[in-house]
């Protein structure tokens, strides 16, 4: 099977969640056919577990299989299960700073973060940032990413992301809009090997707008955009009915559904694929992954953390680093030729 040129580098997250668990459950699971290393505190590992301390990422592929390869980032206490601790912030997002310095670096092929608490790493350190994503664009210094959700059925796209719905039709310009098509077209090309990527493009009102009868963004804002970008040769399609773009027949017709506000995405993808969506950003200079939840303080150090969503975002990872180094990829999230079972990232 063809390998990355360098291992994943997996961040720990928040250590009070179920970050630390997961990554042993996926290296359990993923054993030595997926080259990742795990950033963080040993300490912070679950008891017994077995891991090993490598110096340098290139040391993780001859490590055992059954073995986590850790890259120690000594953090200031021990970890508390289901409550996060102050003193724990700065190295939580030092964690995520190495990571990407690492990949800039070539160490690293790709990054995949664990969930962090974001009131944990304001109150703590003074996050200064809404979350990874806009932190970890801050790093690669870009101004403008895509956040993409994606699982073997479906690829989603978000134009706006964490606003309140009432906000929406404001945040929502030609610019906003032009910006994350351009993105998620590069992003399927040069990640996913779609030479042609085709998109469809939802609608932000009920049926449409139904030709100006229920909204009339879809005439004097989508239409304008996606008209021009098929000027330019983009295979692009609506503005549609979003009730009607999610069925298996709709999806075996496109490679990304952009969606004009958060919920309208999220909920079709994890209702098709709820434990294995994938979270990522596209228009970085780097790759990065992540599963799709947060910390789960909730059930943290219980035993009951489902590693689904962070082994598809391995895989993914991997995938997405073999593309880009011009080899052909596993094929966990890259659909052929015909779009049937397309979506997925």
């Amino acid at each position: 099977m063809p390998l990355p040129l360098a291992p994943v580098a997996l961040t720990c997250g928040e250590p009070a969640g179920i970050g630390p668990e997961i990554a042993v459950l996926a290296r359990k699971s993923l054993g030595a056919d997926l080259p990742f290393f795990w950033i963080g505190d040993p300490r912070h590992l679950p008891a017994n577990t077995r891991f090993c301390l490598i110096e340098q990422p290139s040391q993780a592929h001859s490590v055992a299989a059954d073995t986590l390869p850790v890259l120690p980032h000594p953090f200031a206490s021990p970890a508390t299960a289901g409550t996060a601790k102050p003193e724990h912030a700065a190295d939580v997002i030092a964690v995520i700073a190495r990571a990407v310095a690492l990949v800039q670096a070539g160490a690293a092929a790709a990054i995949c973060t664990a969930p962090i608490n974001k009131k944990a790493l304001k109150d703590g350190a003074g996050f200064a940032f809404p979350g990874h994503t806009e932190y970890l664009a801050a790093l690669g210094a870009v101004d403008r990413v895509v956040m993409m959700l994606a699982c073997p059925e479906l690829r989603v796209v978000p134009v706006t992301i964490h606003i309140p719905l009432a906000e929406v039709p404001r945040a929502l310009t030609a610019g906003t809009l032009e910006h994350a098509l351009r993105i998620t077209h590069a992003g399927l090309r040069q990640d996913f090997g779609i030479a042609a990527p085709r998109i469809a493009v939802a609608g932000l009102n009920p049926h449409a707008g139904e030709g100006g009868a229920m909204g009339h963004e879809e005439i004097t804002l989508i239409g304008p955009v996606l008209d021009r970008l098929r000027a330019e040769g983009m295979q692009i399609i609506g503005p549609l009915p979003a009730d009607t773009l999610f069925h298996a027949s709709a999806r075996a017709r496109y490679d990304v559904a952009m969606c004009m506000y958060h919920d309208q995405a999220l909920i079709p993808i994890k209702t098709i694929d709820f434990a294995g969506g994938v979270n990522l950003t596209l228009g970085l200079p780097f790759i990065r992954t992540s599963p799709d939840h947060g910390t789960a303080f909730d059930i943290a150090g219980k035993g009951r953390a489902d590693p689904t969503s962070l082994i598809a975002a391995l895989r993914m990872a991997q995938d997405m680093a073999q593309t880009r180094a011009g080899a052909a990829p596993v094929g966990h999230f890259n659909q052929d030729e015909s779009g049937a079972g397309n979506g997925g990232d």
